[in-house]
């Protein structure tokens, strides 16, 4: 899990690259972790040319839902955005811990410590 902490009210998309930089995929059995997903399962608010040439440049696959004004993707893929659930309940439970949804912290890296400890407290 790679956590980026932006202001309250930046979107995350201009982070994206970030994101997928610093995050690794776990291998099935030994070896080092992929730099690289397969896909990127994301809402209609990272439907952005901007996004999908990024992501198309590196070579991962968009699971990313065109929104109303746009041309349809033939190959979007529902099963997998379906999947997607499971990121957004992870995130809901992170915001049950009360520092972590109000955001009360000044300092970025105490708001991260917030976020670190709550995902250790809820991973063991």
């Amino acid at each position: 899990m790679v956590v980026v902490l932006t202001a309250g009210e930046r979107h995350e998309q201009p982070v994206l690259p970030l994101l997928i930089e610093r995050g690794a995929v776990k291998r099935p059995g030994r070896g080092r972790p992929r730099i690289r997903p397969d896909r990127v399962a994301g809402d209609k608010g990272y439907s952005s040319p901007a996004v999908r040439r990024y992501l198309k440049g590196r070579g991962i696959g968009v699971v990313i839902p065109t929104k109303a004004g746009e041309a349809p993707d033939p190959a979007f893929d529902r099963a997998a955005y379906r999947e997607r659930n499971a990121v957004e309940r992870l995130i809901m439970r992170l915001e049950r811990f009360r520092r972590v949804a109000t955001r009360h912290e000044k300092r970025v890296a105490n708001d991260r410590a917030m976020v670190t400890a709550a995902a250790i407290l809820l991973w063991r």
